[in-house]
């Protein structure tokens, strides 16, 4: 039920895997009355929440603007030239300006009037008889594997799971990836091969805040996640905190090391850019602490895994490793030892560009703060940064492996960690949303996970498929024809798109809008006109974050309940119900049950992922909820149905308040590896890995190296966040940052318009001189679509190991731009603000 107007609900942020506390309350009043607030937009106030202690980012304090979106999408839209007789809406009505998507569609994958015809709205019953309709016979004709399903990392558990239910029994496709392999999938990679287990922090947040150091590389925290950065208060304060980037960023300042350029004490108000300090933006209690200097590496792009061995060159060669700990808790450590020999100081020095005397100092630094030489706890951290690479499964085993060499994982305060970006990047890759997975983080190629999954289906286990294709290889597969336009059997031919918006996210974005013009059937589920949904056969729209009941998981692992402020505009509707609907339109039996109780859901859930390394067993909504109401420690998988053994690190035992039964309630596992890893053996498997470098490296057309991310004011692709009146003001266009020696050299002003150009395309933005870059290096943010949209120039070459694209780094030249590009009336089609050409209305 709603909560009436006045009455806060508590949730979480929409946005990143923080999911910072907020309460919502809802309020009342008519738009167009003077001081009167929007219908459907509650109130947003944080709360004391672990992860972000009373503090919001810009972001967050804006989040539910979006929810009242003027060109919000509230009823389904089909192309026009796909509807016939009494299907067809009448003549007056309304449409999409900018449908004009299809103008430049490849000759052959559409008639001629499909390609201009609009997006007209129309019924529920009309839009899914005709996508069932459409997806039954490309099954038909071309088998189950020509369906294809593309999810999301911000969708809920609850839908994640449903997602991957319905396509591999219904559907029974083994094509269905998510957004996430874009995100976590590297360090996913890294951590199950060296733990036996992926999650993104294997402890508590709040466990950072007791550590003497903090190696932290390939995150831009100040910027991403500010109330994060409270946590790193006492790295700071004892001079421990060492980030690793080419760019100077908001998070290297934090490090106040005066030859990188920072300044000590500086304060986490300092990165909020506009409007607030403290709190307001973010940085929680604690953030304004004074620091001593701390460390900030810049390598020459693409060589943090050359980094990383050299530390632990010297952490092996000065003997601070912790050998009685690599001798009871890990194996491989002789081979690492051997491989690492080869990447001394000075070689490190001559392929990254950091000093030796930077590198021994950092060693040292963080072998001081190793428990084994008495230290309080050190931990290493990676993010983007370092993983989205070629090579991104190798950089985070090679910090594994320096973790594990100063004993680091599986001891209080100090470890391993993989910082996850989306909203609910940890449980979309639990519950079988990833390509080769089924719930509970389970295999689907393990014959005991197929049987167990199958059983709580009701299915064969037979009749599930097995394994399909990664994100990057899955689109590039798209279409009736190939690239080259030449017919391909066995492709893909529909695409059905929940919570992603690949137009702008994926790398190599201009083939693919080619591959996403090339499909007979394109379905996405959206909120509002994102350029994937300009370019769709059918758009569904979907209720969103405060208009919905679910779970999301955090970075920590810890499971949070999502709950309805506000009631959904128009029509949407939640993606469950829009399964459920699809499922009983292909035929599925009744046996196979899509429930639209998003508590229903989440005990099939539970029982589904029972035994698994994420095992939800132990957890239903109703617990969530009770646990929170009686302020407890909060509860992170794995929480099997019932206690066994837990170590005296974990929360005693507990029995529900409302259960009078003797039996123990498993309390959770905040912290992992405490008595052994997720391996066969219980030890840590250590791998050598060796560094190669980027796969587009500079060469005399592309001398400059380009490195991508976020600004603090948007968000992913910006769908959401461009549409915020406050924080488009703040950043309302792309830019390419430059170093002044680089802009002087090549002739480009500060404040010019800039062109960067790769082997795959070319973007333009406004130039903005800055010595936080290297002159070698021009950073450019990812959230713009059009002609600033980085991604069409970035590589989608993958890392063999995890699929992972190697987002940020790739060669570009830059040049100045005489004359403004001025985009044609295809590109504006995918334009950031596409909107009705009326105002549709239910």
């Amino acid at each position: 039920m709603l909560a009436t107007p006045g009455t806060p609900v508590e949730s979480h942020c929409p946005y990143c895997a923080l999911q910072c506390g907020m309460s919502l309350t809802p309020r009342a009043g008519a738009p167009g009355t003077a001081g009167a607030a929007v219908p459907g937009v509650p109130e947003v106030q944080p709360r004391d929440f672990p992860t972000n202690r009373g503090g919001l980012c810009q972001k967050g304090w804006t989040s539910a603007s979006v929810l009242g979106a003027s060109d919000r999408i509230t009823v389904p839209l089909v192309r026009r030239s796909l509807l016939t007789g009494a299907d067809h809406p009448t003549d007056s009505a309304d449409g999409f300006a900018g449908s004009a998507g299809w103008s430049d569609r490849p000759a052959g994958s559409a008639d001629e009037a499909r390609r201009v015809s609009p997006l007209v709205p129309v019924s529920w019953d009309v839009a899914l008889d005709l996508v069932a309709g459409q997806l039954a016979g490309i099954a038909a004709e071309h088998g189950p594997e020509a369906v294809a399903v593309f999810g999301g990392g911000g969708l809920t558990n609850e839908k994640a799971y449903a997602l991957g239910k319905f396509a591999r029994t219904v559907l029974r496709t083994p094509n269905i990836d998510y957004n996430g392999r874009f995100c976590m999938a590297s360090a996913a990679a890294g951590m199950n091969r060296s733990f036996g287990v992926d999650r993104g922090l294997p402890f508590p947040l709040a466990d950072l805040g007791g550590a003497q150091a903090v190696l932290l590389l390939g995150s831009n925290l100040a910027e991403t996640m500010p109330p994060a950065v409270q946590h790193l208060a006492g790295a700071r304060a004892a001079g421990g905190l060492v980030v690793v980037d080419p760019r100077r960023s908001a998070t290297a300042r934090l490090a106040g090391d005066p030859a990188s350029g920072g300044q000590a004490g500086a304060n986490a108000s300092a990165v909020g850019q506009a409007g607030g300090s403290g709190r307001a933006d973010g940085a929680g209690a604690g953030a304004g602490a004074a620091a001593a200097q701390g460390v900030h590496l810049a390598p020459v792009p693409g060589t943090d895994l050359a980094v990383l061995l050299g530390l632990l060159h010297v952490v092996l060669a000065e003997g601070l490793a912790d050998r009685a700990y690599l001798d009871e808790r890990t194996t491989g450590f002789d081979d690492v030892a051997r491989s690492v020999a080869a990447w001394w100081p000075e070689r490190v020095e001559t392929v990254s560009g950091v000093p030796t005397a930077d590198l021994r100092r950092v060693a040292r630094l963080l072998a001081a703060a190793a428990p084994v030489h008495g230290g309080t706890g050190a931990y290493v951290l990676t993010g983007r940064g370092v993983e989205q690479s070629t090579q991104g499964t190798a950089t985070v085993t090679a910090a594994i492996n320096l973790a594990l060499a100063l004993g680091l994982p599986g001891r209080v305060g100090s470890g391993y960690g993989a910082i996850t970006g989306q909203g609910n990047g940890q449980g979309g890759r639990e519950h079988g949303q990833k390509a080769d997975q089924l719930p509970g983080y389970r295999k689907i190629d393990d014959p005991a996970a197929r049987a167990h999954v199958a059983a709580v289906w009701g299915v064969d286990p037979d009749s599930l498929p097995g394994p399909g294709l990664p994100a990057v290889q899955l689109l590039k597969s798209l279409g009736a024809v190939d690239p080259e336009g030449v017919p391909a059997p066995g492709r893909p031919r529909a695409l059905l798109v929940h919570g992603s918006n690949l137009v702008v996210s994926a790398p190599n974005a201009g083939g693919v809008i080619d591959r996403l013009r090339s499909l007979d059937l394109l379905v996405v589920c959206d909120f509002v006109p994102s350029e994937t949904a300009l370019l769709a056969d059918v758009v569904l729209p979907v209720t969103q974050w405060a208009e919905e009941e679910g779970t999301m998981t955090s970075l920590e692992g810890r499971v949070i309940r999502r709950r309805a402020a506000v009631r959904a505009p128009g029509e949407a509707r939640s993606e469950l119900w829009i399964i459920a609907e699809l499922a009983r339109r292909l035929g599925a039996p009744e046996t196979l049950a899509f429930p639209t109780d998003p508590a229903v859901v989440f005990d099939e859930l539970a029982r589904a992922s029972a035994g698994g390394p994420a095992d939800y067993s132990g957890l239903s909504h109703a617990r969530l909820d009770a646990d929170e109401a009686d302020g407890g420690p909060g509860l992170f998988w794995p929480v099997p149905a019932q206690a066994e053994h837990v170590s005296d690190a974990q929360v005693p035992p507990v029995t529900s308040a409302s259960d009078t039964s003797p039996t123990a309630l498993h309390p959770g596992t905040p912290r992992l590896f405490l008595d052994r890893f997720g391996t066969p053996d219980g030890r840590a498997r250590m791998v050598a890995v060796d560094h190669v470098g980027p796969s587009d490296d500079v060469r005399p057309d592309a001398p400059f190296y380009l490195v991508t991310g976020r600004v603090l004011q948007h968000y992913q692709s910006g769908a959401q966040t461009h549409r915020v009146a406050e924080l488009e003001r703040l950043v309302a266009e792309p830019y390419v940052e430059l170093h002044p020696v680089l802009g002087f050299r090549i002739g480009v002003p500060d404040g010019a318009r800039v062109r960067l150009t790769s082997a795959r395309g070319r973007v333009e933005a406004t130039a903005r001189w800055t010595d936080a870059v290297r002159p070698d290096t021009v950073f450019m943010p990812f959230h713009w679509s059009g002609v600033g949209s980085v991604n069409q120039v970035t590589t989608d070459a993958t890392d063999p190991i995890s699929g992972m694209p190697e987002f940020k780094v790739c060669a570009v030249d830059v040049s100045m731009v005489d004359v403004p590009a001025v985009d044609v009336p295809a590109a504006d089609a995918l334009g950031r603000r596409g909107t009705l050409t009326k105002e549709l209305s239910t």
